[in-house]
């Protein structure tokens, strides 16, 4: 298993339980969906397996590393949750170098593994010589995902990868994403509020309510599409 979870629970304030996951196992080269309504916990379930958030009590390991406990996992994951993971005052060639270093990946090969990514970037994030804090927020967006999609990570977390995108880029996500993971194997676990675009990438979607796992789709099916989309008209 890639993602290995057991008896997590988180509490804020001390009162307000946001996630209680028993039990959940993801495998090598799986495409897991997470979906929820806001406050279901897909963010504080993406920033514990990450380490940016402390447990009240259970374990995560990813490739048999305990997220909390070692720093080995790290080299094995990459992932873009928001804008805060950016260094504004860089460019985005030198985030992406700042990135491979980290990796141990060579500026040659990171400026080779950017050609992959030039439909993705519309011919306005390349070259510009502009910081990115002078990006609009769909084009920051891009960037920290092309930045985690560059170290070709075993496990790659992307929190609402489609948020700021445009219909176009929308769409090229999706095929990146989808071929992504069959040259690279790479297990890809997202979250997203379009649910179209979470059942055409993810062979495995789970549904989080309130921070507990209420349905996880082993297979994806339009019988399942359907049940999903009624499950959210039922709420409306």
């Amino acid at each position: 298993m890639i993602l290995n979870i057991n008896g997590l629970s988180k509490t804020f304030d001390k009162k307000k339980e946001v996630l209680n996951i028993p039990q959940l196992s993801i495998s090598e080269g799986e495409r897991v969906g997470i979906i929820g309504n806001n406050g279901a916990g897909k963010t504080t379930l993406f920033r514990l397996c990450l380490d940016l958030l402390k447990a009240d009590s259970g374990t995560i390991f990813i490739d048999n590393e305990s997220v909390n406990m070692t720093d080995s996992w790290k080299i094995l994951t990459s992932a873009f949750i928001d804008e805060r993971f950016l260094i504004d005052f860089l460019t985005p060639e030198e985030y992406f170098y700042f990135t491979g270093d980290l990796y141990g990946i060579g500026k040659e090969q990171i400026y080779s593994e950017l050609s992959d990514f030039i439909p993705f970037t519309s011919d306005e994030i390349l070259n510009k010589k502009e910081h990115i804090d002078k990006f609009s927020k769909g084009n920051k967006q891009k960037i920290g995902i092309i930045s985690a999609m560059l170290i070709r990570p075993k496990l790659l977390i992307l929190d609402e990868p489609f948020n700021f995108l445009d219909p176009s880029s929308q769409i090229i996500m999706k095929r990146l994403l989808l071929d992504y993971n069959q040259k690279y194997g790479t297990t890809i676990l997202l979250s997203s509020h379009n649910l179209q675009h979470v059942t055409d990438i993810c062979t495995r979607v789970i549904l989080l309510e309130s921070g507990h796992i209420i349905r996880d789709y082993a297979t994806i099916d339009d019988t399942n599409r359907d049940e999903i989309q009624q499950y959210f008209e039922n709420k409306v």
